[in-house]
């Protein structure tokens, strides 16, 4: 599981405490950040315990921290700012098996709106958009000298398997997808993989199309000796 992984389970894992819960869904719920006093007599809480479930909200990034003076006087004599709660921006998705249908959707948007500037075919946009990401994260790996082929695969929810000289990748991020377009997704994620094996470089390994039940479409065979 990577850590980004780990720590949306941690965040949601929070909110299966039943007074958190209700801290959070009042909190979201008003246009306005929320203080603790508020917050306590709002579902009627001790003001100690309310700080404590929003703080630990807050560290757990599901909340956000923001000082505010509600008197509306500043400079001397305007007393302290309140310490306020509200939601925070960050978002966090979890799946089991992993997912990744945010890649899939930022591809096909760019691809979308690449055909549309060119004039050319959207499934070659969307291949071209996919072999540069793949290759971004590729060379991204490779600045960290160490970083195995099989830690970014799974990173990327690939659930990588050895075969003798093979790699089976056992998780398909795109499943849904792929069960209602399989050419145009499986196209996209070979696109995908491939880049990634070229921003690695020299991982003797190439990608190649080979549907299975139960495996992503893509398995990665030995490369041909040049």
């Amino acid at each position: 599981m990577d850590r980004s992984r780990d720590t949306g389970v941690q965040a949601l894992a929070a909110l299966d405490e039943p007074t958190r819960r209700r801290l959070y869904d009042h909190v979201v719920a008003q246009p306005e950040p929320v203080s603790r006093d508020e917050a306590a007599a709002a579902i009627d809480l001790p003001r100690t315990t309310a700080a404590f479930h929003l703080d630990k909200l807050a560290e757990e990034g599901l909340l956000e921290v923001v000082f505010e003076r509600r008197t509306g006087r500043t400079g001397p004599g305007a007393g302290r700012p309140a310490k306020l709660y509200r939601r925070s921006d960050r978002e966090f998705e979890v799946s089991l098996p992993e997912r990744h249908y945010d890649v899939a959707g930022h591809l096909l948007a760019g691809a979308l709106e690449d055909a549309e500037a060119s004039g050319g075919s959207p499934r070659g946009a969307l291949e071209h958009r996919a072999h540069q990401y793949g290759e971004s994260v590729g060379r991204a790996a490779r600045g960290h000298p160490g970083t195995p082929l099989a830690q970014v695969l799974e990173a990327h929810g690939f659930e990588p398997r050895r075969s003798g000289d093979s790699v089976d990748l056992v998780n398909c991020p795109f499943r849904a997808l792929a069960r209602e377009h399989p050419g145009l997704v499986c196209s996209m994620t070979l696109r995908l993989v491939g880049g990634l094996l070229d921003g690695l470089g020299d991982t003797g390994l190439r990608a190649e199309l080979h549907p299975r039940p139960a495996h992503c479409c893509v398995r990665l065979e030995p490369a041909e000796p040049t």
